[in-house]
């Protein structure tokens, strides 16, 4: 399966003579197209949470939930042996039907961002004693892509062979999505899939960047029965201990960087939210794959909520990808207005923020001092 990927030079009409063999790419002549069989089979961990395991989690000494989760997601992985609980042998290598597991099916990660939710979730796919081919990992945002691509019916029947599937950052704040997943996964159980489940925060749910089990299970319509909460404490670990981010650099010192580096992309800001709106959110990943650095020239904050929920979007592939990123104009922690940072996609827009420093440190050395 293979990505139809053009691209052309920098956004830049001039600028320093090209150090690096070419000059740099740029995000705004990619029009990436992604055929519906693909979704399936990239929802796996991202290239980020490819390596991680249980034992690279870093516990937080100071929160004993972040260690308790961590033998807890070992034991939940480990019930997850043997045959499909649905009762069908789903694996040739086992001759017959073992005991029904006990307890939920499924558990959700409760805690705010930057706790590692992510790094757990993608640990316990990891742990899980299953091929890759029956288990899946994917955001809320690729799961609904994916039923879009596919069809409902099509989608339970796909994944409803699986052993576990994760979810990561569980949409909320749509009503209609919410419905539509909370129906499917509830096809899914019926087939015996174990679920696991972060969540993000519902409109008018403010608080310190966290969605309260409670509301989650409410809102998941019939499925608490389902899911076991395990609440993980702690402050954002990308910036437990770390200096500041880089302030903004100039614009010449970003197009300098990208004519240097070899696979970077160079674009001007507003000229790639103008291009976001074009591209579907779900073809984010393929219009970032195969590069090594994203610089921006006159990053301002943004419009309106519509282009920022799409610049979250946009971030968390960077931050899949470990994509450094490097950039001018506004610092990333003024992208979001006072209004939006107050509002119900507060939490979306806090770790937007969070992962675009933690790539905009990553980038520091891209500069030549």
């Amino acid at each position: 399966m293979s990505t139809s990927l053009t691209a052309s030079s920098g956004a830049l009409a001039t600028g320093p003579e090209p150090i690096a063999e070419a000059g740099p790419q740029s995000l705004c002549a990619r029009e990436p197209y992604v055929p519906a069989e693909r979704l399936v089979a990239e929802m796996v961990p991202p290239p980020r949470f490819d390596g991680v395991r249980f034992d690279t989690y870093n516990p937080d000494p100071n929160q004993p939930s972040q260690a308790q989760a961590v033998t807890t997601l070992s034991t939940f992985a480990a019930g997850l042996g043997g045959a499909h609980a649905s009762g069908t042998a789903k694996r040739r290598w086992f001759s017959k039907k073992p005991a029904a597991p006990a307890g939920p099916r499924g558990v959700y990660l409760d805690g705010g961002y930057g706790v590692g939710k992510t790094h757990l979730l993608a640990s316990l796919w990891h742990a899980t004693p299953a091929a890759p081919e029956y288990k899946a990992f994917g955001t809320f945002v690729e799961l609904t892509n994916l039923v879009g691509a596919l069809g409902f019916q099509q989608t339970v029947q796909t994944l409803g062979g699986h052993r576990l599937l994760c979810i990561d950052e569980f949409e909320l704040d749509d009503p209609g999505d919410t419905v539509l997943v909370s129906s499917l996964l509830r096809k899914l159980v019926e087939s015996g899939v174990a679920l696991a489940a972060t969540s993000n925060t519902l409109p008018g749910k403010l608080g310190e960047g966290r969605f309260a089990a409670v509301d989650f299970l409410r809102e998941i319509q019939g499925l608490s029965a389902h899911f076991r909460p395990l609440r993980i404490d702690g402050e954002d670990y990308r910036h437990r201990g770390l200096p500041e981010a880089p302030a903004p650099y100039s614009d010449e010192q970003v197009a300098k960087a990208a004519y240097a580096t070899p696979g970077a992309t160079l674009d001007d800001f507003p000229g790639l939210l103008a291009h976001l709106a074009r591209v579907h959110p779900s073809r984010y990943s393929a219009l970032t794959e195969d590069i090594s650095a994203v610089c921006l020239t006159d990053v301002q904050a943004v419009p309106d909520q519509s282009t920022a929920l799409r610049l979250v979007v946009l971030a968390d592939r960077l931050y899949d990808r470990e994509i450094p990123v490097l950039a001018s104009g506004v610092p990333f922690d003024r992208l979001f207005s006072e209004e939006m940072l107050n509002g119900g996609y507060r939490k979306k827009y806090f770790r937007a923020i969070s992962r675009l420093t933690a790539l905009a440190r990553d980038a520091k050395g891209l500069v030549s001092q």
